[in-house]
């Protein structure tokens, strides 16, 4: 039986350790401040905050950060019934310091989230969702995990649900392997009804460096919706016949973090109100009113510190 506004994002949760020394890498760096990290999380979290119902599929460690981090998404209402605690593999974490250059140091020690098999997912669960979102940044990497995302997204396809997509590339975890990247985010673009990249992943999935060209690449490959986030310049948003670009609002940007992941919550969550989320593909009048919430949801994020913390509730985007 699916219920007609259940979002269910499937991906990493992980603990993101920021340096908080300015200006030096990790070799320097002396203090971190813990954060929840990932980008289904984050879009879980959107949707729950904007006033959805969503579910989180993944799998962190049984560990005092496996706890915490299951415990920040109840406190937000987020339904973590298919959160694994994994007794084997500790939960993911990543270190990351902003160099006097700009530039990221970038420590990555991959736990958990490798390790969710498919008899540990709840079949039925996932065929009571509105919409399912794969918007993991590490799903496609190397590991058993890999595996079960694609074969969900396919299976999702084969009963006719709402499939959301987000490549969500990381250069840190991708060097020397982008092509790989490339050849197994094309199999997700293939089979989703809502693609959302930025233009960076645009020409790197299309192989183009025109965006109306890129755009018809992944519409050829199988996309029904995309949605190119172009930050401040707002979004342009396509249905393969017509496309836009949709203005965002002007907002004095402190932190940016989260900002992609709120915007794909929520398109989410107004799709999840639809009877029939898949009727929105050919209303475009609709898809742009949609496409202007979300950019006003993104954009608010990057006035507030921290991805989860700074999402907007609904009366204020409205």
């Amino acid at each position: 039986m699916k219920s007609n506004s259940l979002v269910i994002c499937m991906g990493e949760l992980i603990i993101d350790f920021f340096c908080t020394d300015v200006g030096i890498d990790l070799t320097k760096g002396k203090n971190f401040e813990k954060q929840a990290g990932g980008a289904p999380a984050n879009v879980c979290a959107t949707v729950v905050k904007l006033g959805g119902t969503s579910m989180f599929s993944g799998k962190v460690g049984k560990d005092p950060f496996g706890y915490f981090l299951k415990n920040k998404l109840d406190e937000i209402n987020v339904d973590t019934s298919m959160l694994v605690l994994d007794e084997q593999h500790p939960t993911t974490l990543a270190f990351v310091s902003l160099m006097e250059n700009g530039e990221r140091d970038f420590v990555f020690n991959r736990g958990a989230d490798a390790h969710l098999s498919e008899n540990e997912l709840d079949k039925d669960k996932l065929k009571m969702a509105s919409i399912l979102h794969f918007g993991s940044a590490t799903a496609l990497l190397e590991g058993a995990f890999q595996s079960t995302y694609l074969n969900t997204i396919k299976s999702a396809n084969r009963d006719g649900q709402f499939i959301s997509f987000d490549p969500n590339y990381r250069g840190d975890l991708w060097k020397g392997r982008e092509s790989t990247f490339v050849d197994l985010c094309k199999e997700g673009v293939a089979l989703a009804d809502f693609v959302k990249v930025s233009d960076e992943e645009l020409r790197m999935i299309s192989g183009m460096d025109d965006t109306d060209g890129g755009v018809q690449v992944l519409h050829q490959l199988g996309a029904k919706i995309v949605a190119v986030t172009l930050g401040k310049n707002g979004t342009l948003i396509s249905n393969g016949k017509h496309q836009e670009t949709i203005t965002s609002i002007e907002v004095s940007s402190v932190d940016s973090t989260g900002a992609g992941d709120a915007f794909v919550g929520a398109m989410l969550f107004q799709l999840s109100k639809e009877e029939e989320p898949k009727k929105v593909l050919e209303d475009f009048e609709q898809l742009k009113k949609i496409t202007m919430i979300s950019n006003k949801v993104g954009a608010l994020v990057c006035t507030k510190i921290g991805a989860i913390s700074a999402i907007p509730s609904m009366e204020e985007v409205v």
